[in-house]
């Protein structure tokens, strides 16, 4: 039977619904309705309805969600129910941040090295992680099981350290490097441009401004 092909929008959102049902969950909720979480989320219960209905439903009519069910299963869609080998290339500020930031290992994904090019940051303790030089790479992402590299490097260097990350078998890249990185089909990336998001952020003060003014 041939997998039905979901939205790019629709999988963008179940994130955010993951989220919430975790909060719900950890206040002790244990049903909510599309329209309550529309309340919540501000999005419309029609589009909660129709999202799910992508996955099955997962609720009765009249009778709303069960929340914990919920939250497993979107987190299983998501493929949280097993966890994610990571690396990080790049042990710069925004680097460092990553891997302390420790969130990330709730749901599953944990740092197991740390790369740069730079000699002075070798041996360096991000957390519990030393510093390695690059060199290191592709030996440890076969002989560790890494799912994913994160990238925060300058995008002189993304392409060709994706070109080595996609030789040793890497399944995802998580780029910060202000470049859209060019792999096959196979590797999936996610290209994160934090300008990119800050500009967007500005365009639309700018547009409340003018209506205020107006």
């Amino acid at each position: 039977m041939e997998e039905k092909e979901i939205s790019q929008a629709v999988i963008g959102r179940l994130p955010r619904y993951f989220r919430y049902l975790g909060e719900l969950k950890d206040q002790g909720i244990e049903r909510v309705s599309s329209q309550e979480l529309s309340d919540i989320m501000n999005v419309t219960a029609s589009q909660i309805r129709q999202d799910f209905n992508n996955f099955g439903g997962f609720g009765q009519q009249g009778y709303g969600y069960n929340v914990e069910y919920l939250f497993q299963e979107i987190g299983r869609i998501l493929g949280l129910n097993r966890d994610h080998n990571l690396i990080i290339v790049g042990a710069g500020n925004l680097g460092q941040a990553l891997v302390n930031y420790g969130n990330f290992e709730r749901r599953g994904f944990l740092f197991k090295g740390v790369f740069d090019k730079n000699p002075q940051l070798y041996g360096k303790k991000i957390r519990d992680k030393e510093v390695q030089p690059m060199e290191n790479m592709e030996k440890f992402v076969e002989t560790n099981q890494i799912d994913i590299a994160v990238l925060t490097i300058p995008k002189t260097e993304a392409e060709k350290v994706a070109e080595r990350l996609v030789g040793c078998g890497i399944k995802g890249i998580w780029n910060f490097a202000h470049v859209d990185l060019r792999v096959p089909e196979e590797v999936q990336v996610e290209n994160v441009h934090l300008s990119d998001s800050l500009m967007k952020l500005a365009y639309n003060i700018s547009r409340s401004r003018s209506s205020w003014e107006a």
